[in-house]
């Protein structure tokens, strides 16, 4: 379940018809959830509470065209793989990974083999895939590596559009958010004719801090009990149909940051907190920047700065509305070492937002 089927509605911005990602037209999301093994952690053999998630930025190949992109960083101890070439050329040219810390460098080597894979055009790969990662060590035998290219292959072959699966599901599948399960949360909103979609993988924040809807519930719910809560991570990834170009892009994913911010969210020292927006507005750029091949110029539509304001306060919105469903769609988990960390009742969640109701 999410926020709303408890009446918790969050902002006042109108929401797309899946209240998700995907309501950017051809965007699609694909899980692997591994879960195994109950009792002492054993390295390599588990228990197992992990997995990968994929998100494609469009109906057709990434590796082939491209998107204007941009990223920014709240507190950068984390990592988001292909940021060199993200920055410097400001497109995304590869599907978007989340996963685990120690799995970072196999989604990235399995996303070279789908696109490997793919060719039938006379050229070789060239590929600098976005891989993001959050750590999951608390739930989760992460120092095992359990994900493995054939899940990060499942996981992109049943990426879909429509309803997004949520809390610990594919890559947030071991995360812990302000002391309760946390994971995977979407939202979106629809502004001036587009539409802006949100994914978090949210691994951040301490219990005593967290706020909904400008509540803060943190400080009336019982202590977690877990070590250093702050020290967390959150990945978020914007995608809009609106027409940007990469400072615009650039500008959405700052905005993210707010939405942390009011859940409650500070970037603390020990956080990796990095967001990335792509714009699907602009389709048939040249396939790849360094190919001399590609046209001398091209044209692009771009949405002017003046009206760019609605599409901040919607990004705003819709991350804290993705972390708000990450907690709530999120059911209480025994990992490794027979941790069990409790999910967020959305009922009670509710109380406390509406006492009187």
């Amino acid at each position: 379940m999410r926020a709303r089927d408890f009446a918790i509605v969050v902002g006042t911005g109108t929401p797309g018809p899946h209240n998700a990602i995907t309501d950017v037209p051809g965007v699609r999301v694909g899980h692997t959830t591994l879960v195994a093994g109950t009792g002492p952690r054993v390295v390599g053999r588990g228990p197992v509470r992990t997995g990968v998630t994929v998100i494609l930025p469009h109906e057709g190949s990434a590796f082939d065209e491209p998107l204007y992109a941009g990223v920014h960083w709240l507190n950068g101890n984390g990592e988001m793989t292909g940021m060199p070439f993200l920055q410097e050329f400001g497109l995304l040219a590869s599907p978007v990974g989340l996963t685990n810390t120690g799995s970072v460098g196999v989604v990235r080597d399995a996303f070279v083999e789908i696109e490997v894979g793919s060719l039938a055009r006379g050229r070789q790969a060239w590929s600098l895939p976005v891989v993001a990662e959050t750590w999951d060590g608390l739930l989760n035998d992460i120092d095992g590596q359990h994900v493995t290219a054939a899940h990060v292959k499942e996981a992109y072959q049943s990426a879909s559009g429509g309803p997004v699966a949520e809390g610990a599901v594919g890559g947030g599948t071991g995360m812990i958010c302000h002391g309760f399960k946390g994971g995977i949360g979407t939202a979106s909103r629809v502004v001036d004719g587009y539409t802006v979609g949100m994914l978090v993988q949210a691994n951040h924040g301490r219990r005593d801090r967290l706020t909904v809807n400008g509540v803060n519930v943190g400080r009336s719910l019982p202590a977690s009990g877990l070590a250093n809560e702050e020290a967390g991570s959150i990945i978020g990834i914007v995608a809009t149909d609106a027409p940007l170009l990469p400072h615009q892009c650039r500008r959405l994913a700052q905005r993210a940051a707010l939405g942390v911010a009011r859940t409650g969210g500070a970037g603390e020292n020990s956080s990796g907190d990095g967001f990335l927006c792509f714009s699907t507005g602009n389709r048939n750029l040249p396939a790849n920047a360094l190919d001399a091949r590609g046209p001398r110029t091209f044209q692009v539509t771009v949405l002017a700065d003046d009206y760019i304001d609605p599409l901040f306060y919607a990004v705003v919105e819709a991350t804290e509305e993705a972390i708000v469903n990450a907690l709530v769609a999120a059911e209480t988990m025994t990992g490794a070492d027979d941790l069990t960390v409790p999910g967020l009742d959305g009922a009670s969640l509710a109380k406390m937002l509406n006492p009187g109701a």
